[in-house]
């Protein structure tokens, strides 16, 4: 089985291409962080990056709505990937193929280039959508 899931916060805003055939492409880093203390009782924090690649519909989802510090969900499986640094020697990348998707941290209302977030609730917690409910 190649699982693998993440839970991070984009590292850079989505960049999306299509392929050769039109299929929709979006590629982003999710940064991943690890806080735990060293036998010294030293604290310490270790960040991870992954890149991710999306495609399809997922792909055109992470384009409008991701945006660079946004906290993800994501499900996918890892691809190695083969290629050669600037000074030309070969090296391999482990990415990750989206096949789940899930925003975290609050719906969006608007799009990427607008910057723009609606807050979860107020901050006293009354939610005014909730008064139009019939029970």
């Amino acid at each position: 089985m190649n699982k693998i899931t993440i839970i991070g916060n984009l590292g850079r805003d989505p960049e999306m291409h299509h392929s050769n055939s039109g299929q929709a492409m979006t590629r982003f880093s999710v940064a991943t962080n690890r806080r735990y203390t060293t036998a010294a009782g030293e604290r310490r924090e270790e960040v991870e990056w992954s890149n991710c690649t999306a495609s399809g519909k997922t792909a055109e989802v992470c384009n409008d709505y991701l945006t660079k510090g946004g906290k993800v969900y994501i499900e996918g499986r890892l691809r190695s990937r083969m290629y050669d640094r600037q000074d030309g020697a070969p090296a391999v990348s482990l990415d990750v193929f989206v096949t789940e998707l899930e925003m975290l941290g609050g719906p969006r209302v608007q799009t990427r280039e607008q910057q723009s977030y609606a807050p979860a609730s107020s901050p006293d917690g009354y939610d005014a959508s909730l008064d139009d409910l019939p029970f």
